[in-house]
């Protein structure tokens, strides 16, 4: 018997983008949780929104306004966090409240009938998915998982110690600039599928999840990507069939996930005492 919701081409385009923002979000995130710039996520996300609002008012591709947005955006908090007197906070802070400023700023001064609409990037709308975003996903991803794979060891060096990993002789400035530009690249992926106010979830929720339940770091590595692309692919089933934001369903689910396993590691830890 074949499964209704896999009888569709829009839902098997929505579940196949589900299954690369599942896996490429907690593979990014642990880098950004182990440094302490959880919420740098919301703050890309919303210069997105200033490159999606430059995309839709001159007619090109808000997909592309917003990753070159984001890019400059992440490079630019990291050399103000390495280089200028800011901290990353407040420079985080900035890029947050300037971001949708300049998105809204940019929008109001749209033409007249110029259709303008950023709840689609805001919140996502993962079935409206194309084949192209697919293919453009897919192409996003294999970058993603090629810099957090193939370089994880010394992006965890630099994570983990930037003052040993610099003494270690390590490209610190340059590996935090390429994480920047990978997180970003996350970001504008991630927008069609839970939206650029919710992109953090994904990035941190799996995370801390994975830690309740793992000693090491790869072990982390792991179980948040499990955890992430499943939750991402259970929320749009079950937004298909209750008829729910998929956006929202999927962080809920890994909220959801997320308290469960805190109550059970708190259970345990007091069972073992």
């Amino acid at each position: 018997m074949e499964i209704e919701v896999l009888q569709y081409d829009f839902m098997r385009r929505a579940l196949l983008a589900a299954l690369m923002i599942g896996l490429t979000a907690p593979s990014v995130g642990v880098y950004l949780v182990q440094r302490r710039l959880a919420l740098i996520g919301d703050g890309l996300g919303h210069v997105a929104l200033t490159g999606v609002a430059v995309g839709l008012v001159t007619s090109t591709t808000p997909v592309l306004t917003a990753l070159v947005a984001a890019v400059i955006g992440a490079v630019v908090v990291e050399l103000i966090r390495v280089r200028g007197r800011t901290s990353g906070d407040v420079a985080l802070a900035v890029l947050f409240y300037g971001g949708i400023a300049g998105g809204v700023v940019i929008v109001s001064q749209a033409p007249p009938g110029t259709p303008v609409n950023l709840d689609t990037y805001l919140f996502g709308a993962i079935t409206t998915t194309t084949t192209g975003d697919l293919w453009v996903f897919l192409v996003l991803t294999m970058g993603v998982l090629f810099v957090t794979i193939g370089l994880g060891r010394y992006l965890f060096a630099v994570s983990n110690d930037e003052e040993y990993a610099l003494a270690s002789g390590l490209p610190v400035l340059r590996l935090n600039v390429l994480l920047a530009v990978v997180t970003s690249v996350t970001v504008v992926v991630s927008m069609r599928v839970v939206g650029l106010l919710l992109i953090s979830a994904l990035m941190v929720i799996p995370i801390a999840t994975a830690q309740l339940l793992t000693r090491s770091f790869r072990a982390t590595v792991l179980v948040a990507t499990l955890l992430g692309t499943a939750a991402s692919v259970i929320g749009v089933g079950t937004s298909y069939y209750a008829d729910t934001p998929s956006g929202g369903t999927i962080v809920l689910i890994a909220v959801g996930a997320f308290v469960l396993v805190a109550i059970g590691a708190s259970v345990r830890d007091q069972v073992g005492r």
